[in-house]
């Protein structure tokens, strides 16, 4: 899937192939920070035109961010021999005009677990930064 033509097991992606892992993945974790207490909560999302989307229920999760709206959002994926992983940081705001709404419902993002979670959360990113990874064992060291 991934390159690593100079041998290095890790390799640091662009935005777009960090954004293709995104677009391929659909769950991750929200990290939020209140009073300088941060909380991480998993998550199920979709991506649209390059922000994040997630709908929640009223608890910590939705006051948190309405408390500070400055968010990270993480999601890896961890495969036989492979691994990636892909950060963003972005700004979380609670969707409240129906237009943004229904673009966000168009998406088909739906609740894990059957509860009821009437509110939708847009993460507008302020940045991406993703890393794949290559198995393998631990080379010797030079003596």
């Amino acid at each position: 899937m991934f390159t690593h033509a100079d041998g290095n097991p890790i390799l640091n992606l662009d935005d777009d192939q960090s954004w293709m892992l995104l677009e391929g993945t659909k769950h991750g974790r929200l990290v939020v920070t209140v009073a300088g207490e941060p909380d991480i909560f998993p998550v199920n999302y979709a991506v649209g035109g390059r922000k994040l989307y997630l709908r929640t229920a009223p608890g910590n999760k939705l006051a948190e961010l309405t408390i500070n709206s400055n968010v990270l959002f993480e999601a890896d994926g961890i495969m036989s021999d492979e691994a990636w992983s892909v950060v963003l940081r972005g700004t979380a705001r609670v969707l409240d005009q129906s237009a943004d709404i229904a673009a966000a419902d168009a998406l088909g993002l739906k609740s894990w677990v059957p509860t009821l979670k009437d509110f939708y959360v847009e993460i507008e990113p302020v940045s991406v930064s993703g890393r794949h990874f290559q198995f393998g064992e631990q080379p010797e060291r030079d003596v």
